[in-house]
């Protein structure tokens, strides 16, 4: 069976006056279908620019990005996108903001509309459809966000440290809910973070990226002995400190 996302040797470098900077280099791994990774590694590795190459906002300078067996370019595939802030526009109610992306590609019609409603209740927002942004807590505007991600059915999920503007307490709480939310639904997921324990928490695999010119330093396969834990489940078992010491030990010889 081929992998849902396949990377196979992609660069990337940036270019200004001053002349050419190499944020990735030779960069090749896999993701199968329903599985989430996780990638870590030192501040300005390239894990944006990885991510935005993954979504096609950027192109690789060699290399290549395949979706289901076909060229990223080629596939068609729809991709979504989850940033480190919600971007929910306060004008709009949350239902207004869930069933934005299917507004602007004139997908929203009653069968939509009706899914959207059965998707917020699901995820505990369904007493908060007419609400505005500001009258949710950031914990709920997430899973609002992620709501308005999931409506458009994408085929990958990008998520560009998603949690990293909540508090501590919340984020817990959230990447714990989102994550979840993710598994149950069966979608290949690549996310990006900072914090090894989130990372180890909640991915099938850790990706280890060594410091710029970003270069894959370890695949962390990671086994809590079942896909249903939940990741504050993973945090209290014996095998989490395991793998965060491997994942650390990784990144202290990163160069």
């Amino acid at each position: 069976m081929k992998p849902k996302l396949e990377v196979r040797g992609i660069s990337y470098s940036y270019h200004s006056l001053e002349g050419e900077t190499l944020a990735l280099s030779n960069i090749s791994f896999t993701a199968d279908n329903g599985e989430f990774l996780a990638i870590v590694g030192p501040s300005g590795c390239g894990k944006s620019t990885l991510l935005s190459l993954l979504s096609g906002l950027l192109e690789p300078d060699e290399g290549e990005i395949l979706i289901d067996g076909v060229s990223q370019a080629e596939s068609g595939v729809n991709i979504g996108y989850m940033l480190q802030r919600d971007h929910l526009f306060e004008w709009r109610t949350i239902m207004g903001n869930a069933e934005l992306g299917l507004e602007i590609q004139k997908k929203r019609n009653k069968s939509s509309k009706e899914k959207l409603h059965q998707m917020l209740h699901t995820y505990g927002l369904g007493s908060f459809e007419q609400a505005k942004p500001s009258e949710l807590s950031g914990g709920m505007r997430q899973r609002a966000a992620l709501v308005r991600t999931l409506a458009l059915e994408p085929d990958l999920l990008l998520l560009d440290e998603p949690f990293s503007a909540l508090d501590y307490q919340t984020r817990l709480s959230v990447c714990d809910d989102i994550s979840s939310i993710i598994k149950s639904t069966h979608k290949t997921a690549i996310l990006i973070t900072h914090d090894l324990s989130e990372a180890i928490s909640v991915a099938d695999r850790v990706i280890v990226l060594t410091s710029r010119p970003g270069k894959i330093k370890a695949i962390v396969p990671v086994s809590f002995g079942g896909d249903d834990i939940r990741p504050l489940t993973r945090r209290n078992m014996p095998e989490f400190s395991v793998y965060f010491n491997q994942v650390w030990k990784e990144l202290q010889n990163h160069d």
